[in-house]
């Protein structure tokens, strides 16, 4: 009997070094022999990826949250059925850039969308199905913006005031206290060699 894989959500503001350090898992869990799908939110399957495109582009129409929200979720609920569920199935380690922390985050404490709502939307896509790692990487968002700045090509989220941006920090840390069993929050302020070294002693100690 295959044993299940495990899913390892990355998580956070912008500018943290998400991205990057999704490499920094994955090579850590190949080390020890294990399979390992690495995937990102918005996006993760050919579905999810057409509409990534459509909910950062920035639209004359605007994106209002329920629209915004609706598309993460119907993305999601398309990169689970194609990509998530039938990896962990098979036994592969999952690691992914967003999940559903990031609705939360950004939808419900950003935009003010209702957390029952988005419970239900969860309860709905999710399911049983739930991260057994969550990263959050945690640093003031002025700094994480001065970090796109430089890097140049910035989506709409990227754009946002430091008040939204303060907001989706708070939301994040908020729910790693809420289950620090399955949070760990990454101080991302950090050089970049330390912040790997200090995820690998979280999966150390975690995985």
């Amino acid at each position: 009997m295959t044993t299940a894989g495990r899913l390892i959500t990355l998580e956070g503001g912008e500018g943290g070094g998400k991205s990057t350090h999704c490499a920094t898992v994955a090579a850590w869990l190949r080390r020890r022999g294990r399979q390992v799908v690495e995937t990102r939110e918005p996006g993760g399957s050919p579905l999810a990826e057409a509409l990534r495109g459509l909910f950062l582009r920035d639209w004359d129409e605007g994106i209002d949250a329920c629209t915004e929200t609706l598309m993460l979720f119907a993305a999601r609920a398309a990169h689970l059925h194609a990509t998530i569920r039938p990896a962990l199935a098979s036994g592969r380690d999952v690691v992914c850039d967003r999940f559903v922390d990031a609705s939360y985050a950004y939808q419900g404490a950003g935009r003010g969308v209702s957390r029952q709502w988005l419970a239900a939307l969860e309860q709905q896509v999710l399911g049983a199905t739930r991260p057994d790692l969550v990263l959050v990487f945690d640093l003031d968002p002025r700094i994480g913006l001065e970090r796109t700045h430089q890097r140049g090509d910035e989506n709409r989220f990227e754009k946002e005031n430091l008040r939204f941006l303060d907001r989706v920090r708070n939301a994040y840390l908020d729910r790693a206290r809420a289950e620090p069993e399955r949070y760990a929050v990454v101080d991302a302020t950090q050089p970049i060699e330390v912040v790997r070294n200090n995820i690998e002693t979280v999966l150390e100690t975690r995985m």
